[in-house]
């Protein structure tokens, strides 16, 4: 029997309104998703680049390009430095080292790099839903999630042998321990953070700011129950559309929390250890603990007022290759957004998730000459990410979801293309 339009409606309407997200759904767009891009990428693609090294099936070269063949190099021959030369110790350990793990457990690196960002990639996103479920109206909810799938940068889960997806499900996976009072274990989790990318330094500081909030909270909990009610009628307090939107701790009682913190919430400082980790392990080897600093110099990366101000972003768009200047703008407006959703975040999740989000978002627009590589921050910082989802659930103007999804989905496209054709995206 054909069930009706409605009756299809009303059962998509019953699974969105439960408690928990529709993991399955999440599930089945994300592997669309996949097959879309893949297919996409392998007619655009260009001839293999590293051909000795390119040891899976022909599609799956498609998705080999860039940084792909540093973390390819690193999972199956180790770091090495060259004074002066783009060198693999530039990048962190935790993404490659699943590499090499799952690698020789199935005999072929390549594709075990494809399957981990794949994966992680369809756990973060789940994770992502599981987060902001509980934090935001159904409607925006809804389109965090969907926004987060199609966001133009998000190609970078869905089949490049790239880092980020592993990262951000480490994030998430941190906090959300957190949010259960399992700060060791949080912190544990935050250490493939700290050991996977130069911004996970972020993740330590969002793991403390946040584990002092929640001591201000219980404090303010217990302040409430013991005072006595206060009878007078006809007051009303306004309700949010939001669940969690309210009155988060200030600055001061957070400050103030800090001595109510015992041994087992020190817990989430051990996430630290990751990047203390990973600068011993390069003092040993290479004699300089911060020698991955240096690395990034031979990219241009190098700390000073040309990157500060951003004067090798100024020469592309007046004298440099337009497509790499409208790819770089593009970067740049993205951060603005972002940067200018931080007050939100604040009033939305409180202080912990903002400074998290800070932090992600400064580290590369201050450390990058020309913004590129700053789009997939964006995603990373995920609370981000939330509050433009209930902008635009909360806004009267109804062509503004569709439009910027119709734009995600456009830029997902195409910026998966231009990838495949090994021109600069991110």
């Amino acid at each position: 029997m054909v069930r009706s339009a409605d009756a299809v409606r009303a059962g998509w309407r019953a699974r969105l309104a439960g408690d928990r997200p529709p993991y399955g759904l999440i599930l089945a767009g994300y592997a669309v998703i996949v097959l879309v891009l893949t297919i996409a990428v392998t007619i655009t693609s260009k001839a293999p680049e590293y051909p000795s090294v390119q040891t899976g099936p022909a599609w799956l070269d498609s998705w080999f390009h860039f940084d792909s063949v540093w973390y390819y190099t690193i999972a199956t021959g180790g770091y090495s430095f060259t004074p002066g030369a783009e060198s693999s110790i530039a990048f962190f350990p935790t993404y490659p080292m699943a590499v090499r793990g799952l690698g020789a457990l199935i005999g072929d690196a390549q594709i075990a790099g494809t399957l981990i960002s794949v994966t992680c990639g369809a756990a973060a996103m789940c994770l992502f839903a599981r987060w902001v479920w509980p934090r935001l109206s159904r409607r925006a909810a809804v389109i965090a999630v969907a926004l987060m799938m199609v966001f133009p940068y998000a190609f970078f889960f869905y089949g490049p042998m790239y880092s980020d997806p592993v990262f951000l499900l480490v994030v998430l996976g941190a906090f959300t321990l957190l949010e259960r009072r399992m700060y060791w274990t949080a912190g544990l989790v935050g250490v493939l953070a700290t050991a996977g990318r130069p911004v996970g330094l972020a993740i330590t500081v969002g793991l403390v700011v946040r584990m002092l909030e929640m001591q201000a909270e219980a404090r303010t909990k217990r302040t409430s129950a013991a005072a006595p009610t206060d009878p007078s009628p006809g007051l009303t307090t306004a309700v949010s559309p939001h669940p969690t939107v309210g009155p988060h701790p200030t600055f001061r009682e957070i400050v103030a929390a800090v001595p109510t913190v015992r041994w087992r919430q020190l817990g989430v400082l051990i996430s630290g250890f990751g990047l203390v980790g990973w600068c011993v392990y390069l003092w040993l080897t290479f004699g300089n603990p911060l020698i991955w600093i240096q690395a990034q110099e031979a990219w241009g990366q190098a700390s000073g007022p040309a990157t500060w101000f951003k004067l090798t972003y100024v020469d592309t768009v007046l004298h440099g290759y337009k497509l790499k200047a409208l790819s770089l703008t593009a970067q740049l407006v993205l951060c603005v957004l972002a940067v200018a959703t931080l007050p939100l975040v604040r009033r939305f999740f409180g202080w912990g998730y903002c400074a998290y989000a800070i932090v992600v978002l400064a580290i590369p627009l201050i450390g990058t000459k020309d913004f590129y590589g700053t789009g997939r921050y964006i995603m990373v910082a995920f609370p981000v990410m939330a509050v433009a989802a209930a902008v635009i659930a909360d806004s009267h103007r109804r062509w503004l979801a569709p439009t910027a999804f119709a734009i995600s989905i456009f830029g997902l496209i195409g910026a998966a293309v231009l990838y495949a054709m090994v021109l600069p995206v991110s």
